[in-house]
This record gives C-alpha cells, structure tokens and sequence, in this order.
C-alpha cells in the first residue's frame, strides 16, 4: 500500500468518529419560533426560587432548550417535562438528564408548545419572547387557579406580574435577560354575590378587582386583587379576605 492509499485511508476510518461527535448547540441558533438563548444559571436558580418550586410540583418548561431549567428542577425533587421542537436539543437534553442523574424525574418531549398540553402543571416556565407570550396568554390564564407562572425577561402584555426580580448587575449575569417575572393564575370571581349583610359585586381583569360593596344601606366601592383561589379587597375602610370555592365564594 503506498502512502496516498494509506492516507486516503486512515481519512475514510477517522470519518465515522468525527460524525457521532457529540451535538453541541450555538446560543442564538435559530429556532421554530424563537432564537436559542440559554438561560444563565442564576436565572435558572431564580426562576425556581420565584414558583417556590418542591417535591410534589410538576414543573412543564416551553421551549426546554439544553433542558438545564428541567434538570434543575428535578433536583428539587419535582417532577419536571421539558416541550422542545429541535428534535437535536431533545436528545442532548435527555443525555444531560442521564448524566445528572434526574432521568426518571427529568422528561423530554420534541412538540410544538402551541399544540401541546400542560393543564396538568403546577409551574410553567418559559423564556419565549413577548408575542410568543401574548399568544400563549389565554391558555394560561385557563390553567388551574394557583399555577405559577415565571417568565426569564419577557412580559405578558397588560396582565401584570405579581412578582418581579432583577439580578442585574449581577456580575453573574449578563447585559440582559436576567430579570425574573411571577405570575399566580388568578380565579374568575368576578359576579354579584349576596352577602347577609348586603351584596358583593366584583369585576375582575386579570388578578385586579374593583366592583362595589353594599353593607348595611350604604355602598362602598372596593379594589382588590386574586391570588389563585385566595382575594383580598378593600371597601369602606376596611380589609376584606375570601376564597373560591368552586363556584362558592366564601368572604371572612
């Protein structure tokens, strides 16, 4: 065999290993809807703080990138499923997972977000970007009263966080995307409710209320606002508490 054969050769037996070199994704890579980012690990860290994330939670993460949100959350004890459409970043998730050691905690799914169904989730997290939000919005607010909510950055239009966290100027963090968003689903309460004493009549957008309260002959508007299945309001000076109930509205 002559060196040219040899050469040619030891390239054909170099080729295979060179393919099966492990996926490695570029930040800013493009996407089905949005560029991939990673999510900086104190963000990681933030998020799950800010949704107060335990055992017993079953976080869903849209659009799980490298998956790091979703292991780190099973590291928390919760059960966790990451929604990606690059079938590439699916499998390397799942890799990162398996060296975690959080595989049987830590899944992955390759979907669209738009067509997939999280209702079961007690916290979603996403670092989409606001129009992706906004389009998700409705369905978000249609989750079980409680869900926690927490964004990396990006906001959801006029309905307004309950929380908010800026790690900036964190050396840790970058020029951007270091900003925490919480966002408790709120129940739908708003109706006229009658009370021993009088009547209740809440409007609702989002978690803020306003309406009125009848007591005792006299009316008294009020402002308030839901978190999850709890409210509070003020009227005439007072503080009020209630909860929902199913459809039930119990005021203390």
């Amino acid at each position: 065999m002559n060196c040219a054969s040899r050469g040619f050769l030891l390239a054909a037996l170099a080729l295979p290993a060179f393919a099966q070199a492990p996926y490695q994704p570029t930040s800013g890579q493009e996407g089905k809807d949005v560029p991939w980012v990673p999510t900086q690990q104190i963000m990681v860290d933030t998020m799950l703080d800010m949704a107060r994330v335990a055992p017993g939670d079953y976080v869903i993460d849209l659009g799980s990138g490298d998956g790091r949100l979703v292991i780190a959350a099973a590291k928390r004890g919760a059960r966790a499923l990451g929604i990606e459409y690059d079938p590439d970043l699916v499998e390397l998730s799942r890799r990162n997972a398996e060296k975690d050691g959080v595989a049987g905690s830590a899944a992955f799914l390759k979907a669209d977000l738009f067509e997939t169904d999280f209702s079961k989730a007690s916290v979603i997290t996403l670092f989409l970007m606001p129009e992706l939000n906004l389009l998700l919005r409705p369905k978000i607010l249609a989750l079980k009263p409680g869900t926690r909510i927490v964004s990396n950055s990006f906001d959801m239009g006029e309905w307004q966080e309950d929380e908010r966290i800026e790690r900036l100027p964190d050396p840790r963090c970058n020029v951007s995307y270091c900003t925490g968003l919480l966002w408790i689903v709120p129940a739908q309460v708003a109706g006229v409710y009658p009370l021993p004493q009088g009547e209740l009549a809440l409007k609702q957008q989002f978690q803020m209320l306003s309406g009125t309260l009848r007591s005792e002959g006299k009316t008294y508007a009020l402002q308030g606002k839901v978190r999850g299945e709890e409210f509070t309001f003020s009227a005439g000076g007072r503080e009020y508490r209630g909860r929902v109930n199913g459809k039930v509205l119990e005021l203390r």
